[in-house]
């Protein structure tokens, strides 16, 4: 057997969960992938996921970035968020910046979708993710579209999840099951990373029985993809979608989508863009959560600690910065070795960080990447 999905240190699995071929998605839904030539070299760059079941109940989270792009802004304004049947993602333009050509053309492409699948355009959520500012080819992306919707399958998440896929190193998908019900997800996600709310692409389906979908999204998004960073830049474009067919009859078991989307979670910071290894940093006796967070957040995005975790150099120093940093203009104890655990100067994939603030009972953590060489050499030659 090869190596389970949900396999951190830091994830804690529900008993019983069987891992699926994760091409396959739950019961009642179907995908796709097609190149349409948005990305060089005829790689696959538009999808579709869809449910055929009868009923269906969802939810959506979508960025927070002020610049949102035109997706976000047509799912946002004419999105159903409790009824979407079907998601049309491109890769390879991320259609923000775009001015009201690009709104334009997001509706052209959710119509397109619409269209194919005999849909009504409320219930079709529109995804792009690539690179800013630059038009769409409309009309390739419009066959793309048409494509895609045609190349539906119930095992089409592999070819979906490459679809929507930019500087990933590789897939992040998953197809599980436990007590009596399945659960499919896919994601994409490696650079300007940096919740609020999120800043990703990511697609759940389950036929689970969910009798409040935006209450389990929530929940599950918050020790998740709300903790994660890669190099503090908040993206204009990304979404999440759960689908919900109910087709099982059965409940979703406790923690096993809080469980799968912090694995994702993970894997987007672990694919941070050059990235070799992965921190969870605690802040602790913070005087409330919001002060914990600030902290925590302060540790994880500082260059001197992402440096200190690629190069596994023990330099509890820089920790002690980046927490007084934080609470710059505030009364702080001095902080010592005796506050600070660091696994910085280990070998392990996964280190651990923590800071004792001696200023109440709160505490918070982020989990985030180490920054290397090639973090500068992609983002460098990003567009050229």
């Amino acid at each position: 057997m090869g190596v389970p999905f949900l396999r951190s240190r830091w994830v804690e699995a529900p008993d019983g969960v069987e891992d699926l071929d994760p091409a396959q998605l739950a019961p009642g839904f179907r995908a796709s992938g097609v190149a349409c030539g948005l990305k060089a070299g005829g790689a696959t760059d538009v999808g579709i996921v869809a449910c055929d079941a009868p009923e269906v109940r969802s939810a959506m989270a979508l960025t927070a970035n002020a610049a949102a792009a035109a997706p976000v802004r047509l799912c946002r304004d004419q999105t159903d968020a409790a009824g979407i049947r079907a998601v049309a993602v491109n890769s390879g333009n991320a259609n923000a910046s775009t001015g009201e050509q690009g709104m334009r053309d997001a509706e052209a492409m959710r119509d397109a979708a619409a269209d194919a699948l005999d849909l009504e355009p409320a219930t079709v959520a529109v995804g792009e993710t690539g690179v800013i500012g630059v038009q769409l080819d409309v009309e390739a992306l419009l066959a793309g579209v048409r494509d895609a919707a045609g190349a539906l399958s119930e095992t089409g998440a592999a070819d979906f999840t490459t679809a929507i896929m930019t500087t990933d190193r590789g897939p992040k998908q998953c197809a599980l099951r436990a007590g009596g019900v399945t659960v499919s997800a896919q994601a994409k996600g490696a650079g300007m990373i940096e919740p609020g709310f999120a800043t990703m692409l990511c697609f759940v389906q389950t036929d689970a029985v969910l009798e409040d979908p935006d209450a389990a999204l929530r929940g599950a998004l918050a020790d998740s993809m709300e903790r994660i960073t890669v190099d503090g830049q908040m993206s204009t474009n990304d979404m999440v979608v759960l689908q919900a067919s109910g087709g099982s009859g059965a409940p979703l078991p406790d923690g096993l989508l809080d469980a799968i989307l912090l694995q994702l979670a993970l894997e987007i910071v672990a694919d941070g863009e050059g990235a070799t290894r992965v921190g969870r940093v605690e802040a602790r006796e913070a005087r409330d959560p919001d002060e914990a967070e600030r902290v925590a957040r302060a540790i994880a995005n500082s260059p001197l600690v992402k440096t200190a975790l690629f190069g596994r150099d023990p330099n509890w120093g820089r920790i002690a910065q980046a927490a007084g940093m934080a609470l710059a203009g505030e009364e702080l104890q001095e902080l010592g070795a005796q506050d600070i655990g660091t696994e910085l100067g280990s070998d392990v994939p996964e280190a651990e960080l923590s800071v004792a603030l001696a200023r109440g009972d709160s505490r918070a953590h982020v989990y985030f990447s180490d920054l290397t060489y090639d973090y500068v050499r992609i983002n460098a030659e990003y567009t050229t």
